[in-house]
């Protein structure tokens, strides 16, 4: 099930690849989204790993 255009990452996997997916799409680079996500993790109003596990249910598989 693909809803979201954007692909995982296949070589740049730390957990499932949501992050540096997003990355890549957008040419970021992936350690800095990942520190980005986390920061954005610990604020309070920010709920990141239900956030992750959606995107990660949500993204295409890696080809």
């Amino acid at each position: 099930m693909n809803i979201i255009p954007i692909k995982r990452s296949r070589t740049n996997v730390v957990f499932g690849g949501v992050i540096a997916g997003l990355c890549e799409k957008w040419g970021w680079n992936p350690t800095v989204g990942r520190l980005l996500y986390v920061v954005l993790t610990l604020t309070s109003w920010f709920a990141g790993i239900p956030v992750y596990l959606v995107l990660w249910l949500l993204m295409g598989k890696p080809e």
